[in-house]
């Protein structure tokens, strides 16, 4: 497989991270090495990947010597002269479960800390200057919101997976992120549909939006109970084989998003 750097996006509570879990889940069956990143200002990737001791994670924030050491970066230099990799990255910035790593960004600690700019640039040199082999994928779970868009903090990803609800307050916020993430320069965008109850809610939004669903989920229970529960969301992603094997898909550009290739995209709750 190809490598790839997916980052995932939407207005808070569409359920970008649960949709993040269970993809991330599914790339360990293509890919070797799969790194899950938290960006989100209140991370729990943790718990829904079903990784427990998420606090012995050092985080990305405090990555900084590192990153200038690994990329060979000299004081007052503007040159890289190789790049950090993932096979390079020391452990305690990382936690691993079932083939999956998990890096997180680190939350904003007080009220009155503001933006965490000097985080986002970590953040984004990391993801910039990051060496990926093939059979490796990193996928990046944003701060609701376009805010993070403004910072360029995905700068160096592949693809941008926007997800949406049947809302027209989801549609607005995912088309300012389509907007802003074009203007930073993803060289690929696509939505994703995400409590789906029938074939209405799924008109509703292609309609609204200007490019088709490369997916949809339903509107799970499995997954409602799972986070009521405090259970992983990720091995639930046996629930959902149609709408991740479309995704995937999709990442490794054998159908795109113009409507010029049929997608079938409504999975079934099992």
């Amino acid at each position: 497989m190809k490598p790839l750097k997916i980052a995932i996006s939407g207005k808070g509570g569409v359920g970008k991270t649960t949709i993040m879990a269970i993809l991330a889940q599914r790339f360990t069956e293509n890919f070797d090495q799969v790194l899950v990143i938290d960006a989100d200002p209140s991370p729990h990737m943790a718990e829904t990947l079903g990784i427990t001791n998420a606090g012995d994670i050092t985080p990305i924030a405090e990555m900084r010597e590192l990153l200038v050491e690994r990329s060979g970066k000299t004081a007052g230099s503007p040159f890289y002269n190789i790049n950090p990799k993932i096979d390079d990255l020391p452990k305690r910035f990382m936690l691993e479960k079932d083939g999956l790593r998990l890096m997180v960004l680190g939350a904003v600690q007080t009220g009155d800390s503001g933006c965490a700019c000097a985080e986002n640039t970590v953040l984004r040199r990391l993801l910039v200057k990051l060496l990926l082999t093939d059979d490796q994928a990193v996928l990046l779970d944003m701060e609701a919101g376009v805010e993070h868009l403004g910072r360029g903090t995905i700068a160096g990803v592949d693809h941008l997976l926007i997800v949406v609800i049947p809302s027209k307050s989801s549609v607005r916020t995912a088309m300012k992120i389509r907007k802003l993430a074009r203007e930073v320069g993803i060289p690929r965008i696509s939505f994703i549909g995400n409590n789906i109850n029938d074939a209405e809610d799924e008109s509703f939004l292609q309609e609204l939006l200007p490019d088709r669903l490369i997916a949809v989920f339903p509107n799970a229970s499995a997954i409602r109970q799972a986070e009521r529960a405090g259970t992983p969301v990720a091995p639930l992603a046996v629930n959902f084989p149609t709408p991740l094997d479309n995704i995937m898909r999709v990442l490794q550009g054998e159908i795109d998003n113009s409507g010029t290739a049929t997608i079938v995209s409504r999975g079934e709750i099992t």
